[in-house]
C-alpha cells in the first residue's frame, strides 16, 4: 500500500499520499485550507515543482522528477499554512439574467423564495477554489452554504454554454455546451474561457467572483475551444489523402495548466514521437502526426525527408501515376517500401501509406521541420478532452512543414523496442492514493486476471473488462486532482486507466497507477488486447523518506 504520512498540528497538511512516483497528495482538514496551500504553493512554488491542482479537500502537487516528488511530499508535511489575504482588487463580476429551468426547484430545496435564491446568490462574494471539468470551469465557494443544493439525480445530455449553476456547494459557469447535472439558476453571455485573451480563463482558482443581476444578457454560444486552423495552401508539407481511423496533431503536450482545467495532452506514446523527430533531425517536442491502426496516406508537397517510428507495419511509397511513357502514355507510378524507424524521402507527389500494424496500434509521421500547426498554449497538440489543438486531420487538408530541426543532419536507423500482440501486455503499477478503499482480496483480484481493452478506449482512457472489483467503503469520494497512469475504479467496478488526454480531477477512487515508464507502452495495446498488471511497491527511497517524517 502507498505510505501515507500524517502531520499532528491544526494548520497544516493532514497526510499526504503518493500518486505513482510523480506526484502526492496532500489531504487537508476542509476548503479554507485547500485555499490557503493553493495559495502559498502558487506564490512560492516549491523546488521541482511543476503543477498543483486544488480540488474539495486535497492539493496534488505534480513534480518534475522522482526525487524531486519525494522532496515535496516532505517540505508539504512541514508548512505551517497562512490564510490568503483577502483584498477588493481583482473582482470578477458576471452579468447573469435569473430564468434557469432549476430556479424553482434550487428556491423549494432550500426553503427561499425565487427572489432569495437569487438574493443569496448574488449578495455574496465567490472564491474559485479550483478548476476541472473543462478549461474555464471554476468550482467557485461561497461564504455562507445557504445555496447549498444536492446535484441532478438524472444528469441532462447537453448544458448551454453559459448556463450558471449549483451543485453541491459550489457555483459555477459551463464554458461551452456539455453534458452536467449541476442546478440550473441562471445564464450568463461572459465568455469563461477564450483563447484570444492573454490569460483564456476568465476566473482562475483564487479569484473573487461576484454574480450581478440583470435583465437581459449576450447569450453564450458554443464558441469553439480554440481558433479553426485556417486553410493552408502549403508550399511545402504533406496533404492528407486518408486520414485512417484517426489522425491527430500531437508534440510531447503542454504543461503547467492543469489549474485551469487543461490536461497535458501530447504523444501517448513518447518514446516513439521522440524516435520520429531524431530520425528526421528535428526537436524531440516538434509536431508529427499520430495515427492509429494504419490507414494513413499522405502526399509530398515539395520534397521532404520523413520517418516513421511506432507500431511496426509495412510503408508503401507510390511514385506520381503522371508520369509518362516514351510512347506518350501515362504510366502506374512505381512502389516501393521503405523500413520503420529509419529516415527516407518523400519526393514531390509520391504518396506514403502507413499499413496496419503487426502489433502495437500507434504510429508517428515525422516529417524534417516538424508539422506547423497553430500553437495553443504552448503546444500544437490536440487534446481530445477539452477540444484545444488542432482538429483531427481530414481528406484533402495540406500541412505545412515547419522549422524546428535540431540538427544539419539525419539520425541513423534505430532499433525498436518489442509492441504489444496477441499475448498479454504486462504494465508495473503502484499502489494508488485510495488503495485503503479496497481490501487485499480486490489488490489480488487486479493483479490476476487478464482486463480486455475495450472499443469505448480512447485518448482520455482505456476502458476495461474484467472480473469488476469490490470497495470495501460506501459512499464516494470527493473530486481530486489525478494524472496519467491512474486507475480509477468506477461504481460498477471496471478499471479506466487514465491517459494523456484524462480530466484534471476525478471522483472515483484510484486504486493504482502505472508506472511512468510503462505508459507508453499501455498506448500501444489495441482494442481488443489484453493486460495484466504487476503489483510493485513505491521505491525504497519514497517509502522510507514519507515514513522517516511521520509525525
Amino acid at each position: 500500500m502507498g505510505t501515507v504520512m500524517h502531520a499532528a498540528t491544526a494548520k497544516r497538511v493532514r497526510s499526504v499520499r503518493p500518486v505513482g512516483t510523480r506526484a502526492v497528495l496532500a489531504e487537508l482538514d476542509g476548503l479554507q485550507d485547500v485555499l490557503a496551500l493553493q495559495d502559498m504553493l502558487n506564490k512560492s512554488p516549491l523546488p521541482g515543482q511543476v503543477d498543483v491542482l486544488a480540488a474539495a479537500e486535497t492539493v496534488m502537487v505534480v513534480g518534475e522528477s522522482a526525487s524531486a516528488t519525494r522532496a515535496i511530499g516532505v517540505r508539504l508535511l512541514e508548512l505551517e499554512l497562512v490564510t490568503p489575504e483577502v483584498t477588493d482588487s481583482g473582482l470578477v463580476v458576471i452579468d447573469t439574467v435569473f430564468d434557469g429551468d432549476d430556479l424553482a426547484d434550487v428556491a423549494e430545496l432550500t426553503g427561499l423564495s425565487v427572489d432569495g435564491v437569487i438574493a443569496a446568490h448574488t449578495g455574496q462574494i465567490w472564491t474559485v477554489a479550483f478548476a476541472g471539468f473543462a478549461p474555464g470551469f471554476g468550482y467557485m465557494v461561497g461564504e455562507n452554504e445557504i445555496l447549498t443544493v444536492p446535484r441532478r439525480s438524472s444528469p441532462r445530455t447537453a448544458v448551454p454554454a453559459g448556463s450558471v449553476a449549483l451543485g453541491g456547494q459550489y457555483s459555477a459557469v459551463y464554458p461551452r455546451r456539455s453534458p452536467g447535472g449541476w442546478q440550473l439558476i441562471g445564464r450568463t453571455g461572459a465568455r469563461m474561457w477564450d483563447l484570444d485573451r492573454a490569460q483564456p480563463a476568465l476566473v482562475r482558482p483564487g479569484d473573487r467572483v461576484q454574480y450581478k443581476a440583470v435583465r437581459e444578457v449576450v447569450t453564450a454560444s458554443d464558441f469553439p475551444a480554440g481558433e479553426p486552423d485556417k486553410e493552408h495552401h502549403a508550399e511545402s508539407g504533406l496533404r492528407i489523402l486518408t486520414p485512417g481511423a484517426q489522425s491527430l496533431i500531437q508534440d510531447l503536450g503542454r504543461r503547467g495548466y492543469g489549474p485551469l482545467g487543461v490536461s497535458a495532452a501530447g504523444a501517448l506514446d513518447r518514446a516513439s514521437l521522440r524516435r520520429a523527430n531524431r530520425l528526421v533531425g528535428n526537436a524531440a517536442s516538434a509536431a508529427a502526426i499520430e495515427s492509429v491502426n494504419g490507414g494513413l496516406t499522405v502526399e509530398a508537397i515539395g520534397d521532404q525527408v520523413m520517418a516513421v517510428a511506432g507500431a511496426p507495419t509495412t510503408l508503401t511509397i507510390e511514385s506520381p501515376s503522371w508520369v509518362e511513357s516514351g510512347d506518350g502514355d501515362a504510366q502506374p507510378g512505381a512502389q516501393r517500401t521503405v523500413p520503420m524507424a529509419a529516415p527516407f524521402a518523400l519526393l514531390d507527389g509520391e504518396v506514403l501509406t502507413v499499413g496496419a500494424p503487426e502489433s502495437g496500434f500507434r504510429n508517428y509521421v515525422a516529417i524534417r521541420g516538424g508539422v506547423d500547426a497553430l500553437e495553443v498554449l504552448g503546444s500544437r497538440s490536440a487534446d481530445t478532452m477539452s477540444g484545444i489543438g488542432p482538429a483531427p486531420l481530414t481528406i484533402g487538408q495540406a500541412l505545412p512543414v515547419g522549422e524546428a530541426t535540431a540538427s544539419t543532419a539525419v539520425g541513423s536507423p534505430e532499433l525498436q523496442p518489442d509492441f504489444p500482440g496477441q499475448g498479454v501486455t504486462v504494465l508495473d503499477v503502484v499502489p494508488g492514493p485510495r488503495a485503503d478503499w479496497f481490501d487485499a482480496e480486490a489488490l489480488e483480484s487486479l493483479c490476476s486476471q487478464e482486463w480486455l481493452v475495450t472499443p469505448q478506449s480512447n485518448r482520455v482512457g482505456m476502458r476495461l473488462d474484467g472480473t469488476p472489483l469490490q470497495r470495501t467503503r460506501e459512499g464516494e469520494l470527493p473530486s481530486e486532482g489525478t494524472m496519467a497512469g491512474a486507475l480509477q475504479i468506477p461504481p460498477a467496478g471496471l478499471p479506466v486507466l487514465f491517459l494523456a488526454d484524462h480530466p484534471i480531477t476525478g471522483g472515483y477512487p484510484v486504486i493504482g497507477v502505472v508506472r511512468e515508464e510503462h505508459l507508453d507502452l499501455a498506448a500501444q495495446v489495441p482494442i481488443g488486447g489484453r493486460i495484466r498488471f504487476r503489483l510493485v511497491p513505491d521505491s525504497p527511497d519514497f517509502t522510507t523518506t514519507f515514513t522517516k517524517t511521520e509525525k
